[in-house]
This record gives structure tokens, sequence and C-alpha cells, in this order.
């Protein structure tokens, strides 16, 4: 398990635990971040900026980096990937 900051652009994950508030879960709950859903990092601002994710149904929100490190995922293993040699 890891925090959503730490997420690979390109990998994807499912989440596995927000760790807040409640008012904190519902915001994010508001924005499509579901607990047991799949995320995708797209990318990242300079300089250390937001992540652009991409959130089950295909939507895409902007998520600061204070708040992605309470967001914990399980980085999904690819099975396109299983079998190859690096």
């Amino acid at each position: 398990m890891v925090p959503l900051d730490r997420l690979p652009a390109g990998r994807t994950a499912r989440i596995v635990q927000i760790r807040g508030g409640r008012g904190f879960r519902r915001n994010l709950e508001h924005m499509g971040v579901h607990t047991g859903d799949p995320v995708r990092v797209l990318g990242s601002g300079a300089f250390h900026g937001p992540l652009l994710v991409e959130v089950s149904g295909g939507g895409r929100i902007a998520v600061g980096r204070g708040i992605a490190q309470h967001v914990m995922v399980e980085i999904i293993e690819d099975p396109s990937v299983r079998g190859s040699t690096p």
C-alpha cells in the first residue's frame, strides 16, 4: 500500500483507504474518489505540482500532493507484463 502521490504515472491502482475525517472523505467522494475504485495518475504539474488523476468512469481531476498523500492505493498488476523479461 502506497500513497497516491507515490504512484508512478501511467500505473493503475485501487483505492484501499482514505485517511482523514468525514468531511475530507466526503469532499473526495464528490470528486469521484471512492474506496475500492481504480485510479490512474496521468501526470503531474511542474515543480512538484498537483497530480492529474483519472478516476473510475473516465473522469479526470487535479489533486494536490498534500491530499494525495492521504489516499492509500494498492498497485494493480498489469497482466500484459507478466512473463516478460526486463
